[in-house]
């Protein structure tokens, strides 16, 4: 499935997470990427995925560990921001490989950690702040999406690296 270039005014839009959570007890019969699409609330991540040319590789045998952004969490950003990051490959890959670590890295387990080591390279800050799960400074809102290959957490703020 290919991808268009999105219009921060499509990114605000964002459609409930119903359909994602209604799938989470069910056995997985959708990658991390069919399962982003059909939520409908991660547009601006999927598109993100193809401008850095990220698909194939969410799309493979994995498994991965995703924490997914809605296209909320990117409203968030300062405007022109998610338009400059479709431009920029290099920048977007760098920041998406930011949101992903190599393995299943369920709810139970990460509860246990402090930091894990994400496919960029760098870690991110893992803590339990008033019973939720801040991964840096995003709270994980839904944990546990499994997928075919991986499962996803979804978060409310898009991570950033370290510069």
């Amino acid at each position: 499935m290919r991808f268009t270039s999105l219009t921060l005014a499509a990114a605000l839009v964002a459609a409930p997470l119903a359909s994602v959570s209604a799938q989470a007890p069910m056995a997985p019969t959708k990658n991390i990427v069919e399962t982003a699409v059909a939520a409908g609330s991660f547009k601006t991540l999927t598109a993100a995925l193809e401008a850095a040319g990220l698909v194939a590789t969410l799309e493979g045998p994995g498994p991965f560990t995703v924490f997914a952004p809605t296209d909320e969490a990117f409203a968030k950003l300062p405007a022109g921001t998610v338009e400059a990051l479709l431009k920029d490959k290099t920048k977007l890959a760098a920041i998406l490989t930011y949101h992903v670590v190599s393995g299943d890295v369920m709810a139970k387990d990460v509860v246990k950690l402090t930091s894990a080591k994400t496919v960029n390279g760098q870690s991110v800050k893992i803590m339990v702040m008033n019973g939720k799960v801040m991964i840096d400074n995003a709270t994980v809102t839904t944990a546990d999406v499994q997928t075919t290959n991986g499962v996803i957490h979804i978060i409310d703020t898009v991570l950033l690296p370290k510069q």
